[in-house]
């Protein structure tokens, strides 16, 4: 059985062609793993190359910076079974403005919005820390600016159910898999640009329980299917500061320790199903280029 995996910034975006190697990688041996033939695009035009590939494929799964990841998955979806995020969720989780808003409104923890002093500025739709930094200055054109919260960064890496049902009757699938808890290495440069830096996997802060409850909270609120990550820090609450409807590069260390296979996983919760948890042995740093090393 084929599966296309199409991933985005390995030709077509230098400075995020190596977390896209890296996590095309995990998750292209996982598939081979279980017994499925991978197919991979060219270097031309991506659209039209998933176009090409996924009406040969049963399943497929797009891996893009969050600004083009709707575009393509929905072509993906016109084609095959996607293995990820529906392509609606992925067009709000792109716009970090109003994933924002929506969050707060359901009662979920985010940073405030802020039009003086030191404070976040962000792109309202980019990919990861790509042009996020802290200044006391102008925003510029499709930017916006949050509160600066200090506190420890972390990411949590969910799976959740795609649901299932018909016009009349649904059936909603698993409660979201939560695969790990991740701390996140975070840079900072003399300019204020913030630089993600790769983490550590799984860890267990105090605080695991809430930041885990947070974190499923928002995929549940913004309707995630599929692998996402949640990025939160923690301060005199657990801040939401970012959704990620996709692979992230926290997948790279988590499958250096699982004992589940991402490919299987993320499978069953394509068809609202899955395990109801996931086993990890040890842990381990991981950086964007895909180098993993045990703790």
């Amino acid at each position: 059985m084929k599966v296309l995996l199409a991933e985005y910034a390995t030709c077509h975006d230098p400075a995020l062609a190596p977390e896209g190697a890296a996590m095309l990688e995990t998750v292209k041996n996982s598939f081979v793993r279980c017994g499925y033939e991978v197919v991979l695009p060219g270097c031309g035009d991506f659209a039209a190359e998933i176009e090409r590939l996924a009406p040969q494929c049963a399943m497929g799964l797009v891996i893009a910076p969050d600004d083009l990841l709707a575009r393509y998955t929905q072509i993906l979806e016109q084609h095959t079974h996607n293995l990820g995020c529906g392509f609606m969720t992925v067009a709000l989780c792109a716009n970090k403005m109003q994933t924002g808003k929506i969050l707060r409104a359901h009662g979920v923890p985010v940073p405030g919005e802020v039009f003086t002093g030191k404070r976040i500025i962000k792109p309202v739709k980019g990919c990861g820390a790509q042009g996020v930094r802290v200044s006391d200055g102008p925003e510029g054109d499709g930017e916006f600016a949050q509160q600066y919260i200090e506190g420890e960064h972390f990411s949590v890496s969910v799976v959740a159910s795609r649901v299932i049902g018909d016009a009349c009757l649904y059936f909603t699938g698993n409660p979201p898999l939560v695969l790990a808890v991740n701390r996140q290495h975070i840079g900072q440069g003399e300019d204020g640009a913030i630089h993600y830096l790769g983490g550590e996997t799984p860890v267990h802060p105090v605080r695991e329980a809430e930041i885990i409850e947070t974190a499923k909270k928002a995929i549940i609120v913004l309707g995630g299917q599929g692998y996402c990550g949640v990025d939160v820090v923690v301060a005199d609450k657990v801040y939401v500061v970012d959704v990620n409807p996709r692979i992230t590069t926290s997948l790279v260390g988590i499958a250096a320790c699982m004992k589940e296979e991402i490919a299987e996983i993320l499978i069953d919760a394509s068809k609202g199903g899955g395990p109801g948890q996931v086993h990890l042995t040890g842990s381990v740093r991981f950086d964007t280029h895909g180098k993993v090393s045990r703790l």
